[in-house]
């Protein structure tokens, strides 16, 4: 089972996340810190007790904004720790997901906490910590692709996706009425939509044909017009674009 720490400034936050920890079978102790000074006091302990010690800590779930040290500063002084613990963030804010996958955290949840969601988070920390058995995944749905919005999960149409953005191993689905950040690498999806209309253009872009609609050349540099957005073409790219724009019904 589970140790957990819940690390947030605000007392109300931190009694409900608590709350609904404690509620979780899988969760075995769950302690609080309302700072992260006081959660790294915490986690000095769980240091000095070892992996298998009575002080030991599996999981942080984690706010991001707090004074002094905030979240994220946390969690990159986790990852120093010889055995860090997993990290997930639980937070207000949507505009810090990219650099929380950039540190490895687990899951990226978003208040206010949802019992079904907190209880996602803590699964996945659960297989990777192997208190849990994985629950077998089944094979996605080639037409749409799930997103996380405000804490609930959406299917995004592959058809309403103008284009890709990487970002390291994540990446930016952008459709006519907004983006979504999704937990696959820009290269799985390269893959997998390549039979779907889907290009690389860039080593960050990767674009559906279908909704291009100009090519342009401007002093020997190319672009695409995607939308109202224009998007630089790698000079590698460019022929292969070329040739799949004149096929192009």
């Amino acid at each position: 089972m589970l140790r957990a720490l819940a690390v947030d400034d605000e007392r109300p936050s931190l009694e409900e996340l608590l709350y609904l920890l404690h509620a979780d079978p899988r969760i075995g102790s769950a302690e609080g810190a309302g700072d992260a000074t006081e959660a790294l006091r915490r986690m000095n302990r769980a240091l000095e007790s070892g992996p298998g010690g009575p002080e030991a800590i599996d999981v942080v779930f984690l706010d991001i904004q707090m004074p002094g040290l905030d979240g994220l500063d946390l969690a990159r002084l986790l990852t120093g720790f010889a055995r860090p613990p997993l990290v997930v963030f639980v937070t207000a804010h949507e505009d810090f997901a990219v650099q929380a996958f950039d540190l490895k955290a687990v899951d990226y949840v978003l208040k206010p906490v949802r019992k079904e969601r907190l209880a996602e988070a803590v699964r996945r920390a659960a297989a990777l910590r192997g208190a849990a058995p994985r629950i077998p995944v089944h094979e996605p749905d080639p037409d749409h692709i799930p997103v996380e919005l405000g804490g609930v999960t959406r299917f995004v149409a592959v058809e309403d996706i103008t284009h890709v953005e990487a970002h390291g191993d994540y990446a930016r689905l952008h459709t006519v009425k907004g983006s979504h950040l999704v937990r696959i690498p820009l290269s799985t999806l390269e893959e997998r939509w390549r039979t779907r209309g889907f290009v690389r253009i860039h080593r960050r872009h990767l674009v559906a044909l279908r909704h291009i609609g100009e090519l342009r050349l401007d002093a020997g540099t190319v672009s695409v017009l995607v939308g109202s957005e224009e998007l630089q073409v790698s000079r590698r790219h460019t022929r292969e674009l070329r040739d799949l724009l004149m096929r192009r019904p």
